[in-house]
Order: C-alpha cells, then structure tokens, then sequence
C-alpha cells in the first residue's frame, strides 16, 4: 500500500508514463490480461473499503485503488473481493482495479465510487457513583447521532441500548463494584452506522458500613475496622482534624491508624476504592484521643511541710490525676477536676512528680516527670560532748537529706562558724564564759541550707583563773589569792605533791588551806567551775612546806664530855643543826646526816635539846625536844679495902651533884658488883675470892638505869696473906672499854 498526494502530477505523471512504457513492451511482446469489472464497492469500517469484480482468466494478482482527490491508495490483492485500507473515515473514494498476469498489467476498470463509514467514537468512560457510569466522546464527523450500549462484561444480565445526538451519556441503577461493557457507534445522515468503540468499565464500589472505630491510648493508634464491599479493590481510612489530616490504605476489612496526636478530634471515615474510583462511608466516626499531659506544672514548698502541685489546663481532659512518689518508694496521688493538688511533704526527700489528664479515651501520655527535693531535715538532737573555756564540740544524729552541716556561734557581733559532711563539729577560738547562740543548720545542693533550724545557747566554760600571791601565816596555813574573771563561778585550789592533793573552794577571790604535810613540795592551781564546766587550771605556783622535825631523837653520852645525837630522818630536811644549851655554855654541830657527836659536855648538867631541819631551799623547821641532862661525873679517888679474908670496900670520892654509881669487880674468877646505899660514896663486896687480880671501875648509873661504862678502871691485886685489914695493893689503872 503506498500514499500519494493528490493533485501533484510531477510526481503522477512519471509513475503513469513508465506505465504506458511497460504496455507497450508488454504490447509489442505479449497481449495484456482484460481489464477488470468492478461489482459492488463498499465500507465497513471507517478506515477501508472492500472491492468484489469478475474473475479475470489468467490474472494472478490485482492492483486496487482509491482516490479521494486528495490522495491515492494502492492495494495489491490475490483475487475478489479485496480490500484497500488506510483510508480517511467518512471520506468519498474513487476505486479502480487493475488485473496483473505474467505479461503484464491490464488499464483501470471503470471506477466506482464508495464513501467510508463514520469513525468510531473515543470513548472517556467512569463511574461518578457506585451504582452509574459516564460515557463520554467527542464529536465524530459526519456524524448526526450515535447509540450506546452497556451490559455486564460476563455477560449476564439485560443490555441497556441508549440513542443520542449528545457526546455523553450517563446510565444509571446499575450495581455498584460491578464490571460493565460499553459499546458505541455513530450514524451519519443515511443512518449508516459507524465504527464501534468498546471498552470495560467498572462501578466504583459502594460506601462502606458498619464502621468500628477502637483507640489504644497508650500508643495514640486507632484501629477502624468495617464490612468488607464488592467490587472494592482497597480502602483508605482517614483521620480528619482541625490541623491534621492522616491515614492508612489496605486491601483488607481494617487498618491501623499510628501517629494520633493527643488531646485532637479526629472524623474517622472510610472510602472504598477501586478502578472506576472511590466511595465514601456516608458518615464520620468522630475519635476523641486521649487529652495530651498537663504543662506549665509548677512546685513549691509553703510553708514547709506542705507540697503545692499545679499545672494548666489542657484540651479534651476531663479530670486530672496528680501522683508524688518520694525516694523511699512511697507513693499518694490526688483526683481532680482542677489545675491544682496539695501534698503533706517530709524534709530531706526528693519527691518524683508526674501529672495526667484523663478523659473516656483513657490517660494521657506520660509528660514531663519532675523531682522536687525537700530542703534537709534539721538536727534534733544536738548534744554537747565537750564544752571547754575556748572551744565547744557538739555531735548530732545524721539526717535526712543533709549532704553538708553549717554551725554557727554567734555571741553579738561575733560570729564563729565550721562547716562539715560529718554530724560533729568543734567550734574553736571562742571566749570563756561566754554564752553563744549555736545553731546548726543543715544543706543540700539542690534546696541550700534549711534556715528553719532551731538554735539553742551554749555557755563556754568559765576562764581560766590567773593566782596573785600564795603566802603562809603564824599558823603554817596557805592562803591563795587568785584574780576572778568569771560571773558566778566556784573556785577550787589544788595543792598537788607526792603526798597527795589537798583543795579548798571558794566564790570569792582568795581560799586558805591548813594541815598540808611538812616537807612535801606542792603545785598550786586554781580551776572555776560554773553549770558550763570546768576552766582550764590557772598557771601553777611551786609551794614547798618546811622540812619535817625528826620523829625520833637519841642522845647517847659517849664519854664524860662527848655525846652522841641521833635522830630519824625528817622529810624534806637536807641539812641539821644540832644545839645543846646550857647555863654553862652551847654546843653546837651541822651536819647533813642523821647523828652528830658533840662535845665539851659538861658532867651532870641539864641542857637543852634544839635541832634545827633544813630544807634544800633553806626553808628551816625548829624542832625542839625534852632537855638533856648528862651523866654524872665519874668519881674520883677510887680506893679498895680488905674486909676480912674474903671482903672488899671499894671507895670513892663522888663528885659533884647527886648520882648514883654502880661498882663492878672483873676477875678471873668472876664478876663481881655492889651498889652503895643512897648516899653514901662506897659499897662492900663480900665473898670476893684472894689471890687474883681485880679490874675494878665505879661508873654513874643514868636515870633510866643504864650504867655508864666510860669511867676509868683501875687494876688491884688481892692477895690471901697478910692482914685482913688494909689497902689492897694498887697495880695501875687501865682505860675504860
């Protein structure tokens, strides 16, 4: 098939010359096949026109044509009928034929003209609703009318068949989800029908019903569920509010709504689609959320002990439920329908607390959960351990919520503080017998320090006393004098030594002390005591008491003019004087033991004993004891004569004063003694052996009937011839032992 222009016979005529050419060849070789005889032309379909013509004998093909003035169409075909294609719709053709042979090609058969059929309409089909379908075209030329057809595509059913001179037509009650087929054709002014147009389409499904609609408050999702439609390919639900619009597509009877925004009215509706289009549920489920949690939530503590929670109001909430959960694990909550909830607090907990709205759709989501933490609990029990003249050291229980205790001393204008994780503190540097306002407050971090602590007044103890003098009256008392510097304060001296502690006490400025021990060295303090406590003991003063006078003296006569004095030790003594005194002289001796020989005695004098006990300091003790009398004078003269054979009289001349003398006789036959009468200055010894010789020593007896053995003895020899009266012989004088 070829296309040509017509009216362009440049480029005809050289195709119609080679024509003419070609016969001639043929011509002058062969004869050409006859020349064909069209039958009947005609069209069918708007694009093409079918040809039928006689059999020519021998042809093996022929040459169709068509021309409308415009173009040329050429068609070879095997035999009758033929049809040339691709021609113009409506339009009015010129057809030839031409038989074809082995010797060539015949002329034109007479034409014979046929018109094309109208073009089918181009059909725009849809469902505007579930139960109608919208067909649609544009204007066919040539056209005057134009029917309509539609049926069921499985071909069950009645046909419906509609004329019109429009360009759409709109059927109705049809069943809704349900696939259609529509034909159409258009006429022209003879009622010849054109070509039709077929196509499918489908009824957009019907509403859905039966919608349910359950929400999940905890993960802000709606699940919608409904019936199941015909014809519906899938649903889409959507979830309409004031500033958002969501939804979800299934091809199932439910779906799930995720991202709900709370405290938001949402219109829950469903539409069904399919590919005709959609439908929509006739009415809107309305979807209330939960209301979104309370802001704007605001704690305070006042007064203390009462915790004050409130918050704003917010959309869709119906009531409100406050819960405060301390860090114990302790929890109370509090139902309202306001902005506002009160809560009885403890010191020194952190309270965690959260806010929810409620409505029919359940609680709200979970907001903001806020601590809130009490200011520390204060120290109760503040017990002074220690309170001294410049220092006081308080202890306390550890409480609740105190990361750090703050004490203050404050006496007027000064202030002493210490600062300290620990529950003790010692607050240095302060005054005696001062009474200071001791609070201690504890701090946190969080809350700072708990300014409500109670104080409670704390007195040093009284200062430390400072001694003026210490002195020693007639009567050996101590009197100490000491500066007071304390307001109603007991005093206590102490006098401490190796012999013990002597006190005295008094409110005044002075105190006296009697009965300490001789010899002893003490360390005098004086302490003030007030309800506070003790002060620190003053600066010791030394006192040192005069030596001991020995407990014991002993004077033993050596000789006629030497004696021996002898006496205990005397505590604290270092140093003796020992005095004998008499109307006839002194005698004197210092020694640092405990014995001293004196001499120049005089024989039977009464003396006077002084001993003198003296310290190392010099501090000197007079002790004075019972006078001394010493011994009386050996006698003088002392002579033997016989008394008959066996008797001696021992002789003597006495001396001066009144004494009594004892007479001994040391032989080798014996020891031999008398004593004279009162008085009398000899005595007799009878029975005394002759022949031997006699030491013989006439000695003072003291008064406490010791016999003085220093006297001087004296040798005789008594012999047993001669005459019985007489001096026994002298044989010389020997030394007293």
């Amino acid at each position: 098939m070829s296309n040509r222009m017509a009216g362009g016979p440049k480029k005809c005529w050289p195709l119609i010359g080679f024509s003419l050419i070609c016969l001639k060849m043929v011509a002058s070789a062969k004869t050409a096949p006859e020349i064909p005889t069209i039958d009947q032309a005609y069209s069918k379909i708007s694009n093409s026109i079918t040809v039928e013509w006689a059999t020519v004998p021998g042809a093996t093909g022929y040459l169709l044509t068509a021309e409308d003035g415009d173009t040329v169409i050429e068609t070879m075909v095997a035999n009758s009928p033929g049809t040339v294609t691709g021609l113009k719709a409506a339009t009015l053709y010129q057809i030839t034929v031409r038989s074809i042979s082995a010797t060539g090609r015949s002329q034109a058969s007479p034409p014979k003209q046929a018109k094309t059929v109208l073009a089918a309409p181009i059909l725009e089909v849809s469902s505007p609703s579930p139960d109608s379908i919208l067909v649609q075209w544009e204007a066919v030329y040539m056209a005057i009318g134009f029917s309509v057809s539609i049926m069921r595509a499985n071909g069950l059913g009645r046909i419906w068949k509609e004329n019109t001179t429009n360009t759409s037509l709109t059927f109705t009650s049809l069943e809704a989800g349900t696939l259609y087929t529509i034909k159409a054709y258009a006429w022209n002014a003879n009622g010849t029908p054109g070509d039709d147009s077929t196509c499918n389409q489908r009824t957009s499904p019907p509403a859905p019903a039966n919608i349910r609609v359950s929400f999940d408050s905890g993960a802000l999702k709606a699940s919608v569920s409904w019936a199941p439609r015909e014809g519906a390919f899938n649903y889409t639900v959507m979830a309409l509010s004031d500033s958002s619009e969501l939804s979800c597509r299934t091809t199932l009877s439910a779906c799930t709504i995720s991202s709900l925004q709370c405290g938001t009215e949402y219109l829950i509706s469903v539409l069904a689609s399919n590919d005709a289009g959609s439908s929509k549920s006739t009415s809107a489920e309305a979807l209330k959320t939960v209301a979104c949690a309370p802001g704007r939530v605001t704690i305070q503590e006042d007064p203390p002990g009462h915790l004050s929670v409130a918050w704003s109001d917010v959309d869709l909430g119906d009531y409100y439920v406050a819960f405060v959960k301390s860090d114990d694990g302790l929890e109370v909550h509090c139902n309202t329908s306001l902005t506002q909830c009160n809560f009885l607090s403890e010191c020194g907990f952190t309270y965690f607390i959260s806010v929810f709205a409620y409505n029919k759709a359940g609680q709200s989501p979970l907001g903001d959960v806020f601590n809130y933490t009490t200011a520390p609990c204060c120290p109760t029990d503040i017990n002074p351990v220690l309170v001294s003249s410049d220092r006081v050291e308080i202890v306390w229980s550890p409480v609740r919520g105190a990361e750090l205790y703050e004490t203050k001393a404050v006496d007027g204008f000064t202030v002493v503080e210490c600062n300290d994780t620990a529950p003790a503190c010692t607050l240095s540097a302060l005054e005696c017998d001062t009474k200071y306002n001791i609070t201690v407050y504890s701090f946190s971090e969080v809350r700072g320090s708990n300014m409500s602590c109670t104080s409670q007044f704390i007195t040093t103890a009284p200062c430390s006393p400072e001694i003026k003098s210490v002195s020693k009256d007639a009567y050996s008392t101590i009197n100490v004098h000491w500066r007071p510097t304390n307001d109603d304060a007991t005093y206590t001296v102490t006098a401490q030594g190796e012999t013990g502690l002597f006190r005295c006490s008094s409110r005044g400025e002075s105190c006296a002390m009697a009965g300490l021990p001789c010899g002893s060295v003490f360390s005098i303090t004086v302490v003030a005591e007030t309800q506070a406590g003790r002060s620190l003991p003053s600066y010791s003063v030394p006192l040192e008491t005069v030596p001991c006078c020995p407990a014991g003296l002993t004077v033993t006569q050596v000789t006629q003019s030497l004696i021996n004095v002898s006496w205990t030790v005397g505590t604290g003594a270092q140093t003796y004087v020992t005095v004998l005194e008499s109307h006839t002289g002194q005698s004197k001796c210092l020694t640092h033991q405990n014995q001293c020989l004196l001499g120049c005695i005089s024989c039977g004098v009464n003396y006077t004993v002084v001993l003198k006990a003296i310290s190392a300091t010099g501090l000197t003790a007079d002790c004075t004891y019972q006078s001394y009398s010493s011994s009386a004078c050996c006698p003088l003269g002392v002579k033997l004569y016989r008394l008959g054979p066996n008797g001696i009289r021992i002789y003597w001349q006495a001396s001066r004063g009144s004494a009594n003398y004892s007479t001994d006789l040391y032989g080798s036959k014996g020891i031999f003694t008398c004593a004279p009468s009162a008085g009398l200055s000899f005595c007799d010894v009878t029975e005394i052996p002759c022949g031997d010789v006699y030491t013989v020593m006439v000695s003072p007896v003291a008064e406490t009937g010791l016999k003085l053995t220093f006297c001087p003895k004296k040798i005789y020899s008594v012999t047993c011839s001669g005459s019985t009266l007489g001096m026994v012989i002298y044989r010389g004088k020997r030394n007293a032992e």
